[in-house]
């Protein structure tokens, strides 16, 4: 029988939530039709290129300075803010638009900001739900959060591919103000506690604060090495998804619809996986899970290096069932952040490892190219399978990583 507390905590969980999921989905339709503005203004590699480095780069590089002031000053208010911001630098862009042309310095001036707001916004995001969410419902609570993401990834496409033949870019930006004032507005309306903090002085102490992050994460038996092996495995990982399209239309000959199809599975199969993580993710071994999930994605990336030109059909089912795998790992590895570091230091650990992966991101997709271009795509999914179970060995090999998770706190029901 659920309790008046656990009615309370679900409903806030379910209100702050609400209006990630509508931010979500107009941040990914709006970050699908810029992609396809600046193809259709510039058809230029190299302008593609530079946005998703000034998309992801601010967020790599100041990450582990903006989680000493996650940590500091009220999470709150952090991300009602970036929010807030979010949606101004949004609405200058699309009044710039109106019109006329948008000037592509100013796309780019924009994705910069937009990146350093969700730089403060996520890891505040993911620091606060361990203080509202008990600890034996954090694994399942993270299974719904990559749920509402795979959501957002799963429909975005098609609806910014209507969105943007029916209207200009201009009134498309508006959707995602829209978007961020009502995911602002059920932060507002939403009970988040304050953190309890250590942190005496009255101005941050960037370094030190930092510094001292990294002390109570290497406390944590097994955290340090957790944070290490996620960047290494996000070196391989990452590639993999921008290389579907590559390999489904050069390899397997299929065209843009087959290789909608294939990005399509794996999100539903990421959406699945979502759903069966928030349904019985307080009853699994957290590492074990992991573990697994690490296995099953190797193998399917070897399986997938593997087929040949015409066993199309057997890749879009690899696909699906290698998104089912996300969750079981992204999913949990959060919970076990949540569960483990104390909340007072949790915005610098997350976004140290958040900084971690986004470095992990330029080396996987350079190493990834040059290997593809030279020996096949196909042979850099079979190298990225082997080299993904060597992971999972490197994960069970060690025994600060396999009993980082014994003494956590567990729903026995």
């Amino acid at each position: 029988m659920k309790t008046l507390k656990d009615i309370s905590w679900k409903k806030n969980f379910a209100i702050i939530w609400s209006g990630q999921a509508v931010s979500l989905f107009t941040s990914a339709v709006i970050q699908m039709a810029i992609i396809w503005y600046l193809t259709d203004r510039t058809r230029s590699a190299s302008v593609l290129t530079l946005a998703t480095l000034v998309g992801f780069l601010p967020q790599a590089v100041l990450g582990p300075f903006i989680g000493v002031l996650i940590d500091r000053y009220d999470r709150k208010r952090i991300m009602i803010y970036s929010d807030l911001s979010i949606a101004f630098m949004t609405l200058v862009l699309a009044i710039s638009g109106f019109g006329r042309e948008l000037p592509i310095w100013l796309i780019m001036t924009v994705l910069c900001f937009r990146s350093i707001a969700t730089a403060f916004h996520s890891p505040s995001l993911q620091a606060v739900t361990p203080m509202i969410v008990p600890k034996e419902s954090l694994v399942s609570c993270a299974g719904y959060s990559q749920g509402v993401e795979s959501f957002s990834l799963l429909l975005s496409p098609a609806v910014a591919a209507l969105l943007y033949s029916l209207f200009d870019i201009s009134l498309i930006l508006l959707t995602d103000i829209a978007g961020a004032i009502f995911a602002m507005g059920t932060i507002m309306i939403s009970r988040i506690p304050k953190a309890e903090r250590d942190l005496d002085e009255k101005m941050p102490h960037v370094l030190s604060d930092a510094k001292e992050g990294l002390k109570v994460l290497h406390s944590e038996k097994g955290m340090t090495a957790l944070v290490v092996l996620n960047a290494i495995y996000a070196i391989i990982y990452f590639p993999i998804g921008s290389l579907y399209p590559l390999l489904c239309m050069s390899y397997f000959g299929g065209t843009f619809r087959e290789s909608s199809i294939v990005e399509i599975v794996f999100s539903a199969g990421t959406l699945l996986g979502a759903l069966i993580l928030g349904k019985w993710g307080s009853k699994i071994n957290q590492i074990t899970v992991i573990i697994l999930s690490i296995v099953v994605m190797g193998a399917g990336l070897i399986m997938t290096g593997s087929l040949r030109p015409d066993q199309l059909n057997i890749f879009v089912i690899l696909a699906g069932v290698m998104g089912i795998t996300i969750p079981f790992y992204h999913g949990v590895l959060m919970a076990i952040f949540q569960i483990k570091i104390d909340e007072a230091y949790l915005g610098r650990v997350l976004s140290l490892s958040a900084s971690l992966g986004m470095v992990a991101m330029p080396v996987g997709l350079m190493l990834a190219g040059t290997f593809a271009d030279v020996m096949g795509v196909e042979k850099w999914f079979l190298i990225s399978g082997i080299l993904t179970l060597f992971v999972a060995v490197a994960f069970y090999g060690m025994p600060t990583i396999r009993n980082c998770c014994k003494d956590t706190v567990s729903d026995a029901e």
